[in-house]
């Protein structure tokens, strides 16, 4: 095959690719809202930053992909410097169990199903309120942590972002 036959080939594909070509055959992607990216991470982080300075309270928020590996963080002014690690762990956690941290913190409670889950995973799983999982259309996206406020304030703002998240999206 001659370069020019490959480089028709190709092109072939790539046009047979396109939204428009898909439509007529009856399939429109919506690949790109099943995949946390920066730009919808970064819009996340500072909605929930508008809603943490009204409720006067320095959080950090952390964004994660669907494996849980941090995508963005972003530190308010006078926030505390361990509430990093924890809204980190608290956006894995909410992906890696997919569930809320606030639901996992009564599974974890002593007599609970998961009672003991805190100890696994390298120390990573968090079992207090402020960790949400991201979904769009029902499939787990990502995951959010906030800390830096109290456990009700966290998860409020957790539970805002998770809301608000579907907007983005």
């Amino acid at each position: 095959m001659d370069e020019q036959a490959i480089t028709k080939a190709i092109l072939n594909v790539v046009q047979g690719m396109t939204a428009e070509n898909n439509k007529e055959n009856g399939h429109v992607c919506k690949c790109g809202k099943h995949k946390m990216t920066l730009k919808k991470a970064k819009a996340l982080a500072e909605i929930i930053e508008s809603k943490a300075k009204e409720m006067g309270v320095n959080v950090i928020i952390a964004v994660a992909d669907k494996g849980g590996n941090p995508i963005y963080m972003q530190a308010m002014d006078d926030a505390y410097i361990a509430s990093w690690d924890i809204a980190q762990q608290k956006a894995y956690t909410a992906v890696a169990l997919k569930m809320s941290t606030d639901t996992l913190a009564t599974l974890a409670a002593p007599g609970g199903d998961l009672y003991g889950i805190q100890m696994t995973n390298q120390g990573k799983i968090v079992i207090f309120g402020g960790g949400e999982p991201l979904k769009a259309e029902d499939k787990i996206v990502g995951g959010l942590g906030v800390s830096g406020g109290t456990l009700a304030q966290d998860t409020l703002l957790a539970q805002f972002g998770r809301d608000k998240f579907k907007e983005i999206i």
